[in-house]
């Protein structure tokens, strides 16, 4: 089970989601269930696919209610279900037990979280299977829900991918807007200044640098210190070329290459097979589908 995100980190996302959604009252709740009424009710995944976003559930009910409490399911600990491929048609994941009014207030944000994560998490792992053996890997982008980074980012491990930057503060990546105004003559020098400025500051930070043609791959590719080119809209062909292009200024295993724009299930194999060693993905955060995940409360 990987590392979850701290609740520190997460407790005002699940904060605002849950004033966004009770505001001061559950009016149905309220009106149609007596105060003092307990009640039992268990997460079902009714869905092929990858669970994520278990150990969230319990600090979504601690903001509704202390006394709602989670439980492990027998034979499905949270330790072996989470992040796991199920190809089941249900599949228990865990018990919620405690007041019936929390309990159903809290369900639609319990499910909202859930069925986004999974989603996720399983539309990485497709990509990811699509890929195997060629020994490319799936990475993720910034294109992501506001305020579900971390979540989102830790879904995508889930699934077998791999995080690309958190955010702007992470790492340092020159896209063509930054460089727009320098001269193609002079575009090699500015680069070297400012990856030897971004080095001096922190030297394990992450370094790469888009181009959309083979002619500003020759310039940026002798530039000390690029640990990643993100090859931007290019097609398979000219891909193959820049891996040529890369290997024969004696930089593999050096500079990394980065595919971009236009990925999907049905190309991802190709441009895999050309060389390259990353793949940017935006599509497995910002337009998942969800997973199909029910709370079925016992009568």
């Amino acid at each position: 089970m990987l590392p979850f995100p701290p609740p520190a980190q997460l407790r005002d996302l699940i904060e605002f989601s849950k004033r966004e959604d009770l505001g001061a009252d559950d009016v149905t709740s309220r009106l149609m269930v007596p105060e003092g009424k307990l009640g039992v009710g268990s997460l079902v995944q009714k869905e092929v696919g990858i669970v994520c976003g278990l150990p969230i559930v319990e600090m979504i009910c601690r903001t509704y209610d202390e006394r709602l409490r989670v439980e492990m399911i027998p034979g499905f600990h949270m330790e072996i279900i989470e992040g796991r491929f199920s190809d089941a048609r249900t599949t228990p994941l865990v018990r919620i037990r405690g007041p019936m009014r929390s309990l159903l207030s809290a369900e639609r944000l319990i499910l909202n979280f859930l069925q986004r994560m999974s989603g996720v998490a399983t539309q990485t792992q497709r990509f990811v299977r699509r890929i195997a053996d060629t020994g490319a890997r799936i990475y993720d982008t910034r294109k992501t829900v506001p305020g579900f980074r971390l979540l989102d980012k830790y879904a995508v491990r889930c699934g077998g991918g791999y995080n690309h930057r958190i955010g702007l503060f992470d790492g340092l990546l020159v896209k063509d807007n930054h460089v727009a105004v320098v001269p193609p003559k002079e575009l090699t020098n500015y680069l070297a200044e400012v990856v030897g400025r971004s080095l001096a500051e922190d030297p394990s930070r992450l370094i790469e640098i888009e181009v959309d043609t083979l002619e500003q791959l020759k310039e940026v590719v002798n530039v000390e210190g690029v640990g990643v080119i993100l090859l931007d809209n290019m097609d398979c062909p000219k891909m193959e070329q820049a891996v040529h292009l890369r290997d024969r200024a004696g930089k593999k295993g050096q500079v990394e290459l980065e595919a971009s724009g236009g990925v999907t299930l049905e190309t991802v194999r190709s441009i895999a097979s050309t060389g390259v060693e990353r793949i940017a993905v935006g599509a497995i955060t910002h337009s998942a589908p969800t997973l199909d995940i029910s709370l079925e409360v016992e009568r």
